[in-house]
């Protein structure tokens, strides 16, 4: 009898609980916790998630092995001067030269007593050679040939006796320079002198030219003479600076 009037005591607790809502349970309904339900299935993969921050740098790895040369570059543009380095420290004296010897060129020669007057249009022969160490000057023909390039001078002094005299200096058959002296019949010989400066190449040939038929009046004697003289002022090798004087 006890246990029916506790039940009807329930009945209206019981009757107020299903009518609340199946998905909330009120506080006044305090039944016992219910058993674990099985496992739900498994969701869908969620969205990534944002990235993490670096991590501490790591340690050194160990030096790796040598690589192979690569290909050679290209030529870099070229650089600015550098500056002017100090004077470097006097070098050893060298060992001893030749001496330089400059060319030489040089005669004189007359022309004998027993010559005859020369003729006209002819080279002048002065037979007889005073100096003419290098042998360019030949007393036969009367004519100088040059040997070594460079300048020259030529003289002649001539006595005149018994006719007039006139003469030209001639190179290559041109004359280049003419002297005349009158003869009056004077008892005594009178003289004529004359030179020039010529500029000469090797086989260029220089004489001493009768220019007028009648003016032969080259004279010479025991007390008197007649000369022709040259002589090489200085060369023109191109291959020495030392006697390249231009």
């Amino acid at each position: 009898m006890f246990l029916m009037e506790k039940l009807l005591l329930l009945f209206p607790l019981v009757t107020f609980c299903f009518q609340t809502d199946d998905n909330k349970i009120p506080s006044l309904c305090t039944g016992q916790p219910g058993m674990p339900g099985s496992p739900g299935a498994h969701g869908n993969p969620g969205l990534p998630g944002r990235d993490g921050r670096d991590g501490r740098d790591g340690m050194p790895g160990l030096a790796g092995e040598k690589g192979e040369p690569g290909p050679e570059g290209a030529l870099g543009p070229k650089g600015d001067p550098g500056e002017i380095g100090p004077i470097g420290p006097k070098g050893d004296i060298g060992p001893e030269g030749e001496c330089a010897v400059a060319p030489k060129s040089a005669f004189t020669a007359k022309i004998s007593e027993s010559r005859s007057l020369p003729l006209a249009d002819t080279p002048v022969i002065f037979d007889t050679a005073i100096i003419n160490e290098q042998g360019h000057y030949d007393p036969r023909t009367g004519k100088f040939t040059c040997q070594i390039p460079g300048v020259y001078y030529f003289a002649i002094h001539a006595t005149v006796f018994r006719a007039s005299l006139q003469f030209d200096i001639m190179k290559n058959g041109i004359s280049v320079a003419s002297f005349f002296q009158f003869y009056g019949n004077w008892p005594k010989p009178t003289s004529l002198s004359g030179g020039t400066l010529l500029t000469l190449e090797p086989q260029d040939e220089v004489w001493v030219q009768i220019g007028v038929a009648n003016y032969t009046g080259f004279y010479s004697s025991q007390k008197t003479d007649s000369t022709f003289t040259g002589f090489l002022v200085y060369s023109h090798w191109k291959h020495s600076s030392v006697f390249n004087l231009k």
